[in-house]
């Protein structure tokens, strides 16, 4: 299929040591050839061989004697072995800003149109060179947050995601002719004994189904970062905490109790999990206008937290404002922390695992001593962090984790459709019945890779692409 050419800074629009122009398309070795020549001034991309690189000067035509631009090397690589399947061409070229734009001038003016934002991986897409899932795993991979995003989304662009999904596909399909084909041809394809074959069969689907939906939540974490409020009564060391875990003085910390008045923002990583960690305004009954409004929006960022860190101040009795605390807490991941265990203390592990039973909160707690001062305990909380989230270990070279919401709700309405037809086997329902409820699964699950998807969305998510990818 002939299509125009295209062509974009692929490389970051910041001063650096090279930068390199992406072009792809039919014309793409043509427009190169324009406006390169080798140091002899040969003309040459046009009879190179695929997969190769080739050292010498952009000229821009336009300018009396070819104007030297730049001296760059250009690699050449031809359809289908690209990333787009098409003829393409990147020049690497000095990474300033200005050059890089200059030669892309030159490059648009030569035949190409500039790329709209992700389309080289689209027209990748598009030609059957990789799925939807691939084609996001991509810009995960650009944005991953932390190692553990990264490497899973290095994992789903292998095709982790996409060959479970093939392999439900498959399954289901089969499923599907065989009921078709017993319907046709009832005289040499029997159904005797299918109902219990495809009970157990479907059964073993919503089970794996389930198991994807399931790694979404971690994987959201992965990806995102865990959304972690400090939540605790003024001066009971939250600032101090952040400060720690930051490694350098964010927050204003003093002696007077209610300093932190709104709330500080800061993503961090330990051992490669990333926090997105909100310190809030001390909870307590105040009747400062200010502090008043720090103490709601404290309120309102815990009760949407994945993790909620409350800091206790060990050498200050719990009291009323602790119980309330505990009260928004609720049923939240949390981690107590027992700080300024450095002085004498008021309140033991003992007391505060009280408190936290007669509210009715015990699950998803735990307990650490700690001091901000003498920055004690910190070890112990960051491995905590990882003993709650991810049983101890982040680990996904093993096992498939979904980290878009997208593949998440496909996966929901596939295993809604395998309920449906687990409900008409036990109510033994007609076989066409089984069949429909099998088919919307099909179709769910290729919504997942892009062969269920109407071209508004196949827009929409490259346009989420940086320019040039």
């Amino acid at each position: 299929m002939k299509t125009d050419t295209i062509a974009a800074i692929a490389t970051a629009m910041s001063d650096s040591g090279i930068g390199i122009i992406r072009i792809s398309g039919d014309e793409s070795i043509e427009i190169a050839d324009k406006i390169f020549s080798t140091k002899s001034g040969k003309k040459i991309l046009l009879n190179v061989d695929s997969h190769t690189v080739h050292y010498g000067y952009i000229v821009d035509n336009a300018e009396k004697n070819e104007n030297i631009i730049d001296e760059v090397m250009v690699s050449v690589f031809k359809a289908p072995r690209s990333y787009t399947t098409e003829d393409t061409v990147e020049i690497n070229c000095h990474g300033g800003v200005l050059m890089m734009r200059r030669i892309l001038e030159i490059v648009l003016k030569a035949g190409a149109r500039l790329a709209e934002p992700g389309e080289f991986t689209k027209r990748a897409f598009l030609n059957g060179r990789i799925d939807l899932s691939k084609a996001e795993a991509v810009i995960d991979i650009i944005h991953s947050k932390n190692e553990f995003a990264l490497k899973n989304s290095v994992h789903q662009l292998k095709g982790s995601v996409s060959d479970s999904v093939k392999k439900l596909r498959e399954e289901i399909l089969y499923e599907i002719a065989f009921i078709e084909s017993a319907l046709d041809d009832p005289e040499h394809i029997s159904l005797d004994g299918y109902v219990e074959k495809l009970y157990s069969k479907n059964n073993n689907l919503l089970d794996r189904i389930k198991k994807l939906i399931d790694s979404a939540d971690n994987g959201k974490m992965l990806k995102e970062g865990i959304n972690t409020v400090i939540v605790g009564k003024p001066n009971a060391g939250k600032s101090s905490l952040l400060n720690i875990l930051v490694g350098e003085e964010k927050a204003i910390v003093t002696d007077v109790a209610g300093t932190t008045r709104d709330v500080l923002e800061e993503s961090i990583r330990l051992h490669g999990i990333s926090l997105n960690m909100i310190d809030t305004a001390g909870i307590r009954d105040t009747e400062d206008i200010v502090e008043k409004i720090g103490v709601e929006k404290a309120r309102k960022y815990a009760q949407d937290a994945d993790l909620v860190i409350y800091v206790v101040d060990s050498s200050v009795p719990l009291d009323e404002n602790d119980k309330d605390i505990i009260q928004i807490i609720g049923n939240k991941k949390c981690i107590a922390l027992l700080n300024k265990t450095d002085l004498e203390q008021k309140v033991t592990e003992e007391d505060l695992k009280k408190v936290f039973e007669e509210n009715f909160v015990t699950d998803s707690i735990q307990i650490i001593k700690t001091s901000t001062k003498e920055n004690v305990g910190i070890d112990d909380f960051e491995e905590t962090i990882k003993e709650m989230f991810f049983s101890g270990k982040i680990t996904i070279d093993d096992e498939v984790c979904i980290t878009n919401m997208r593949h998440k709700e496909a996966l929901m309405d596939a295993y809604n459709s395998l309920l449906q037809v687990k409900q008409s086997l036990e109510d033994e329902m007609p076989e066409d019945f089984y069949s429909i409820d099998l088919m919307s699964a099909y179709s769910s699950l290729g919504f997942i890779i892009g062969e269920e998807v109407d071209d508004d969305l196949v827009n929409e998510i490259f346009s989420k692409f940086c320019m040039g990818k």
